[in-house]
C-alpha cells in the first residue's frame, strides 16, 4: 500500500495514524454517531464551512449541493448521488488511500450528501478493491443502500459525465458539458457526482460544525487536503496537509530541478518557483505534488505522459482525435535531442487551437501541461535542439501504465 504520512503536518483528519484499514466498530469509535440533520441545516453548515471540492476543480459544495437538490424539486425526479472514486490520474494514490484506510468516513459522506440532495439512489465507482468496499457497505444500516460500481481503468473514466453514463448503463466516455449532470445524469435524472475525498470531509463537517473544519487552512480556505507526494527513491506517499502550508514543507525541493503541481492535467514549476507557494486548492489538481530530480529530463517525462494522454482520450471530438497525438508526437520531436524543426512553433499553434473546444476538459489539461513545460524546460529545449541532454538518469520517474513506456 502507498506509503501514509498524516501526522508529519497536522492531526489526522481523514487518515488515521499507522495506516490501518479502520472497520466499521473502529470507525464508530473513533467518530461517533453520524447525525441526519434536516437537509437546509446540512446546507447552511456545509455553506458555513467554505469546502470546496477535492476532485481537481475546487467548486464550493454547497452550491453544487443546493443545485442538484433544486433540479430535483424542479423536475420532479430524485437526484442520484455519485461518489467519485474512480482514480484515473496515474500519479495520484489519495482516493485509493481514503477508501482503503477509511471507507467508512466516505459512506457517511454519501449518505450526508443524500440527505442533503434528496437522492433516493446513490452508488460509489472504484476502479478497484470493489469487493472490500461492498462488504463495508454491507455491514452498515444506512438509510439508503450504497452500491459499489467497478469502472474501467482509464483517465477519462472519473470525469463527471463519463460516471453519470456509465452507471446509467452507457460508455465510461465524457458527454458533452450541456446540460451539466447536476441537471440531468444518471437515466436523465438530477446527478451529484462528488470525490470521495470530499465526501469524507463532508462527514466530518456534518459531526463536528463549520468552526471546526475551518481551524486547519485559511480563512479563504478552510481545511485540509490530500496530497500524493512523489520524490525520488521512495514509494509515492499520501500526505494530509492543511491549504496555506508552504510546498517545500510538503515536497522536498532539495536535488530537484522542477515540481509538477496538480498531476498530469496540471503545470510543470522551477523548484525555486514551486518553493515559495502555498498549498493551494485553485491549482492543486488532482493533489500531484512530483519533485523532478536534477538528474532527469523534463521533456522526456513530459512526453512520456502527453503519450499517455493522448492514448487515453475518448477520441470523440477533433481536439482530442487529432490533436491530442500531433501535440505528442511534436514534443516526442523535442523530447530528442537533434532538430527540433517547427515543432516549437507547432505546440503553440496547435494548443490555441484545442484549448476550449473538446467536448470536455481533457485538451485544456493537455494544453496546459504542454505549455508549463516549454516555459519550465526553456534551457533543456535550447540544449537539445543543439543535440546535447543534460540528463544523466534515463529512468522513468512520472509512473506512466506500462503498456504506455
Amino acid at each position: 500500500m502507498t506509503a501514509t504520512f498524516t501526522d508529519l503536518y497536522m492531526p489526522p483528519r481523514l487518515l488515521a495514524p499507522g495506516a490501518t484499514p479502520a472497520d466499521l466498530p473502529t470507525h464508530e469509535q473513533r467518530y461517533g454517531p453520524l447525525p441526519y440533520d434536516d437537509p437546509a441545516a446540512l446546507l447552511r453548515s456545509v455553506t458555513a464551512s467554505g469546502l470546496a471540492g477535492r476532485g481537481g476543480a475546487a467548486f464550493p459544495v454547497h452550491r453544487k449541493l443546493a443545485a442538484v437538490a433544486e433540479a430535483g424539486r424542479r423536475t420532479g425526479r430524485a437526484p442520484v448521488v455519485v461518489a467519485n472514486g474512480a482514480e484515473g490520474e496515474p500519479a495520484s494514490r489519495k482516493d485509493k488511500t481514503l477508501l482503503a484506510l477509511s471507507p467508512h468516513l466516505v459512506l457517511d459522506g454519501i449518505q450526508i450528501a443524500a440527505r442533503a440532495v434528496g437522492a433516493a439512489e446513490a452508488c460509489l465507482a472504484v476502479e478497484e478493491g470493489a469487493s472490500y468496499l461492498e462488504s463495508a457497505a454491507a455491514h452498515r444500516k444506512d438509510p439508503l443502500t450504497v452500491h459499489v460500481v467497478r469502472v474501467p481503468k482509464r483517465f477519462l473514466a472519473g470525469q463527471s459525465s463519463a460516471l453519470a453514463r456509465f452507471v446509467g448503463g452507457g460508455p465510461a466516455l465524457p458527454a458533452h458539458r450541456h446540460p451539466p449532470v447536476r441537471e440531468r445524469g444518471v437515466r436523465k435524472a438530477p446527478t451529484l457526482v462528488q470525490n470521495v475525498e470530499t465526501l469524507a470531509h463532508l462527514a466530518l463537517i456534518a459531526r463536528y460544525g463549520p468552526d471546526w473544519f475551518r481551524t486547519a487552512g485559511t480563512p479563504a480556505q478552510p481545511g485540509s487536503a490530500l496530497c500524493t507526494v512523489h520524490v525520488r527513491g521512495h514509494e509515492p506517499r499520501v500526505v494530509e496537509a492543511p491549504f496555506g502550508m508552504p510546498l517545500s514543507r510538503i515536497v522536498p525541493v532539495e536535488g530537484t530541478s522542477a515540481v509538477l503541481l496538480g498531476g498530469y492535467h496540471g503545470t510543470w514549476l522551477p523548484t525555486a518557483e514551486a518553493a515559495r507557494l502555498p498549498l493551494d486548492a485553485t491549482t492543486m489538481g488532482a493533489g500531484v505534488l512530483a519533485a523532478l530530480p536534477a538528474t532527469h529530463c523534463g521533456l522526456r517525462e513530459t512526453a512520456r505522459v502527453l503519450r499517455h494522454l493522448a492514448l487515453q482520450s475518448a477520441g470523440q471530438c477533433g481536439p482530442c482525435l487529432n490533436g491530442l497525438p500531433r501535440m505528442a508526437a511534436a514534443f516526442r520531436t523535442l523530447a530528442t535531442p537533434g532538430p527540433q524543426g517547427t515543432a516549437r512553433a507547432d505546440l503553440s499553434r496547435w494548443a490555441g487551437l484545442v484549448e476550449g473546444r473538446g467536448a470536455c476538459h481533457h485538451p485544456d489539461g493537455t494544453t496546459r501541461l504542454v505549455r508549463s513545460a516549454l516555459t519550465t524546460f526553456t534551457t533543456e529545449l535550447d540544449a537539445h535542439a543543439r543535440g546535447l541532454c543534460t540528463a544523466t538518469d534515463r529512468t522513468p520517474f512520472l509512473p506512466v501504465p506500462h503498456q504506455e513506456t
